[in-house]
């Protein structure tokens, strides 16, 4: 029920952009600069400071953007709580979730259309980022419930196992087909690696996997890092003498098509966990509660 000028604002001062924003929001850009403008108007002073295509906050600005996040925050609690009243099973209003690229892409999208038609007032937004910016996000307040991967705990933030994941090396597809027996650790880092960018859960399980067995990665030859796995199994494809590491669960339609082939390595085990996260001694909105539990037992099968 609040001011639709007022989440114009705080949609702007949270992207730095009026564009995102306006995509955000659904409306023309056009029309956020004209609520800006209202705005400014209204209280008579500079919200926003425009430096060429850049935008920053001025301190009016910035008090104005707490109160915001308050009364945004205030809305959705009462939402809930009128909801509750209503219907003590259901959830509703805004899920903001985020997940590391192998969630996003290969996990959570199958999950997504079953919610939707259990909890058709769950208005949900999914981001994607690496396991680390999607940490970032959760103690900024910018997401309800993150999923991540990777070995790195934040003190403020809870983990809760979703789903045990595993690391593969893999390649592009050979006339001989994969190893009959795992190739020596040596062996198998003398090829070109292409693997995930720093950040990603992906690299921090290998990393981690590679310090104990002696080996850093800076004494390998690293061909790219890429910033998600479609592009890593893409230049694997295209190179014949390069090696990756990506999550099994990413591999299915490769694998059966004959393009990709898994190569088995003396020594080298890399299973992990994927997880929900949030911030630490805060309650889960209702319709996160909804969401998780939904997503446990939906992927239990998996397991």
């Amino acid at each position: 029920m609040s001011d639709f000028r007022l989440r114009v604002f705080e949609a702007v001062a949270r992207h730095l952009s009026f564009t995102k924003a306006a995509r955000e929001l659904f409306v023309t850009q056009p029309a956020v600069t004209k609520h800006i403008h209202e705005m400014e108007k209204h209280y008579g002073q500079r919200l926003l400071e425009r430096r060429g295509n850049r935008v920053a906050l001025t301190e009016a600005g910035r008090l104005l953007q707490s109160h915001a996040e308050a009364v945004a925050t205030a809305d959705q609690q009462l939402a809930d709580q009128l909801l509750t009243l209503r219907d003590p099973d259901e959830a509703a209003g805004r899920l903001r979730l985020g997940a590391s690229t192998t969630l996003c892409q290969y996990v959570l999208p199958g999950v997504l259309p079953a919610f939707q038609a259990r909890y058709p007032n769950v208005q949900l937004t999914l981001a994607n980022a690496n396991s680390e910016h999607i940490a970032e996000a959760l103690l900024r307040g910018e997401l309800d419930l993150g999923f991540v991967e990777g070995r790195s705990r934040s003190r403020d933030l809870h983990y809760e196992l979703l789903l045990p994941d595993e690391l593969v090396a893999v390649r592009r597809a050979t006339s001989a087909g994969p190893p009959t027996t795992p190739l020596p650790l040596a062996e198998a880092l003398a090829h070109p690696l292409v693997l995930r960018e720093r950040g990603s859960g992906t690299l921090e399980v290998l990393e981690f996997a590679l310090r104990e067995l002696k080996t850093k990665l800076s004494t390998l030859q690293v061909a790219f890092y890429f910033d998600n796995t479609e592009a890593i199994k893409g230049y694997l494809e295209a190179a014949p003498d390069a090696l990756g590491f990506v999550s099994r669960r990413a591999l299915a339609r490769e694998l059966a098509a004959g393009l990709l082939e898994i190569v088995p390595i003396e020594d080298l085990h890399l299973p992990r966990q994927f997880e929900a996260v949030w911030v630490q001694g805060k309650q889960l909105p209702r319709a996160a509660q909804r969401f998780l539990s939904f997503a446990q037992q939906q992927l239990k099968q998996l397991s």
